[in-house]
């Protein structure tokens, strides 16, 4: 799954580093990128939330604690 959101996010934010933190049941991702600067952090949030959306609808992915930064 790790592998599958970093993808997912490099192809809509290409100088994002993900990292991660725990399991498929106790997930953490950080998100650090410099298209975060002009966002607000709810607005960071829900850009990386949007592109998860069908993986949480799917049930693929649960749960996550998210964590967004500029660099």
């Amino acid at each position: 799954m790790e592998d599958k959101i970093k993808k997912l996010i490099n192809e809509n934010i290409p100088d994002a580093v993900c990292t991660f933190e725990g399991d498929a049941c106790n997930l953490k991702l950080t998100v650090v990128s410099k298209a975060f600067k002009e966002l607000s952090l709810v607005n960071q949030h829900r850009k990386i939330l949007k592109l998860l959306e069908n993986d949480f609808e799917s049930g693929e992915l649960h749960a996550l604690s998210l964590e967004t930064r500029t660099n």
